[in-house]
C-alpha cells in the first residue's frame, strides 16, 4: 500500500528532521506539557504488593508501549503521595534509566482507569496539553526510530545509561494540528495492529514447525522409517513399542557422558584458533582445546539443560556442556538426534540452578537400531530437518520485513513524509 505526500513542504531548519508539510510546527516538549516533568516515587521492597495500582519501568516495554492497569504491581501509598505521583490517563511516560542504552527514554502512554494509580522512581511523567499534543500521536513521535536515535544521543552513559528532564524538555516535536494528530495516531493504531497480526501468524507458524520437527525427529529415532516392520513393546513407557529388531539397553552400554573443563570467561575470545562451547553452543574461541573427534554435546545447566548441540575437530567443551563419548560404533547424528527426542530436561537435579544428572542419564533405557538404519535414520533427518528448518527462515525474514515495514510506516507518518488523511481505517 502507497500513501501520497503532503501539497507543499518547507524546510524544517532541524537538519535531522528534514523537510516538513507545510501547515506543520515544531514545538518543544517543554512548550506541549501542562504541568512540570516529575521523577516517580521510590518505595522500598517490603511495601510492594498491596495498596494504589503502580507502574513500574518494565510496564513501559508491554503491549506496545500502551499501559493498562490490569498488569500493574501494587504498593502502599500515603494520600499525598498519590496525589504528587497520580498517573491520568493520556500521561506520557520516559524510561529514565536502563541498564541497555537501547532501553532508556522508551515512551508509553497511560491508558483510561477507574483506580488511583501511580508510577515508580525509574520513570519520568510527561503530561501534555491536550489542546497541543495528542497522547498517542506523541508516543508513536517519540518510539519512532529517528526520535529513539535523537533521545538515547541526549543519555548519558556510565554504569548506567540515564537520561534528564532537561533533555526531554528539549526535545523538538514534530507536531501538526491536533486534530490530525489523532488522524495519524487511530491510523498508526490500525495499521499496526495489522502488521502485529501478520507477525503473530508468522510467529504461530514457526512453534508449529518447530513442533513437526520434534515430531518428525521422536517418531524416525524411536519407530524407524519402515511402516511395515513388526514392533515390540519396549517395556519402557515414554518409548512405547520399538522395531522388533532394536535394541533397548542403557546408554551407559553404548557411551559415556562427561562434563567438559571449566573455562573462565577471559581466557575466551572472539576470535582464536579452537572452538569452545558450552550449554549452547559456541561461546568464543581459545589456544587449546579438550577434545578432538566428533561429538554431541548436552547442555548441562540452568535453561539450556538437556540442549543438543554437536562439536567436531579440535574445541573446548567447558563445564556447561557434557560430552557424549562413543563407546560402540554408532552414527553421530542419529546418537545426538534421539538425546533430543528424550527431552533430557527432565532429568534435571532441582538446585538454585538446575543441572543435568548425568548418572540418571547414563543409566536411562535407549532405543538402539542396527548400524545401516542408524545411517539412513540420519540422512532422513538430515533432509527432513533442512526442509523444515528453510521454512522457519523464511517465516523469520518475513517477520523482519514486517517490523521494518511497521518501523518504517511509523516514522514516515509521524514526520509528514506520507499523508494519511484520506486513508480509510
Amino acid at each position: 500500500m502507497s500513501f501520497p505526500r503532503y501539497e507543499s513542504y518547507k524546510d524544517s531548519g532541524v537538519e535531522w528532521l528534514g523537510e516538513l508539510p507545510e501547515h506543520w510546527e515544531i514545538k518543544k516538549i517543554r512548550r506541549v506539557i501542562s504541568a512540570p516533568l516529575i521523577n516517580g516515587i521510590f518505595k522500598k521492597k517490603r511495601e510492594f504488593g498491596k495498596g494504589v495500582l503502580l507502574v513500574n519501568v518494565f510496564d513501559i516495554y508491554q503491549d506496545d508501549f500502551k499501559i493498562k492497569p490490569d498488569n500493574l504491581d501494587r504498593v502502599r501509598c500515603e494520600a499525598n503521595e498519590i496525589n504528587t505521583y497520580q498517573v491520568l490517563s493520556g500521561d506520557l511516560f520516559f524510561v529514565r534509566s536502563s541498564l541497555k542504552q537501547e532501553g532508556v527514554a522508551v515512551v508509553a502512554v497511560a491508558g483510561d482507569h477507574i483506580e488511583p494509580v501511580v508510577f515508580e522512581c525509574h520513570l519520568i511523567r510527561v503530561r501534555p496539553d491536550k489542546t497541543l499534543l495528542d497522547a498517542r500521536y506523541g508516543s508513536y513521535l517519540l518510539n519512532s526510530a529517528l526520535y529513539r536515535y535523537q533521545l538515547i544521543a541526549r543519555a548519558k552513559i556510565t554504569t548506567m545509561t540515564t537520561i534528564d528532564q532537561e533533555a526531554i524538555l528539549s526535545i523538538l516535536l514534530t507536531a501538526p494540528p491536533v486534530p490530525e494528530q489523532k488522524i495519524i495516531a487511530s491510523f498508526l493504531d490500525c495499521e499496526t495492529t495489522k502488521i502485529d497480526e501478520l507477525i503473530g501468524e508468522q510467529q504461530r507458524l514457526i512453534e508449529l514447525l518447530k513442533e513437526k520437527r520434534q515430531a518428525v525427529i521422536s517418531h524416525a529415532v524411536t519407530k524407524g522409517l519402515n511402516p511395515d516392520v513388526p514392533m515390540k513393546d519396549s517395556g519402557i513407557q515414554w518409548l512405547g513399542e520399538v522395531p522388533e529388531h532394536w535394541n533397548v539397553m542403557a546408554l551407559k552400554r553404548i557411551a559415556s557422558l562427561k562434563s567438559g573443563e571449566t573455562i573462565t570467561s577471559n581466557h575466551i575470545e572472539e576470535t582464536g584458533e579452537y572452538p569452545v562451547y558450552g550449554g549452547n553452543g559456541l561461546r568464543g574461541y581459545t589456544s587449546r582445546y579438550t577434545h578432538d573427534g566428533e561429538y554431541p554435546l548436552i547442555g548441562r545447566q540452568g535453561a539450556l539443560c538437556g540442549n543438543i548441540n554437536y562439536a567436531k575437530g579440535k574445541f573446548w567443551a567447558s563445564e556447561h556442556a557434557v560430552v557424549v563419548s562413543l563407546i560402540k560404533p554408532l552414527i553421530i547424528k542419529w546418537l545426538g538426534e534421539t538425546l533430543r527426542a528424550m527431552n533430557l530436561n527432565q532429568y534435571s537435579v532441582s538446585a538454585a540452578q538446575p543441572g543435568l544428572s548425568v548418572e540418571i542419564v547414563s543409566n536411562l533405557p535407549f532405543p538402539v537400531p542396527p548400524f545401516t538404519e542408524q545411517q539412513s535414520i540420519a540422512t532422513f533427518l538430515d533432509r527432513e530437518t533442512t526442509k523444515i528448518e528453510e521454512l522457519i527462515t523464511e517465516a523469520k525474514q518475513a517477520i523482519e520485513l514486517l517490523k521494518e515495514r511497521r518501523t518504517a510506516l511509523i516514522s514516515a507518518a509521524v514526520t509528514g513524509k506520507i499523508d494519511i488523511r484520506g486513508a480509510t481505517v
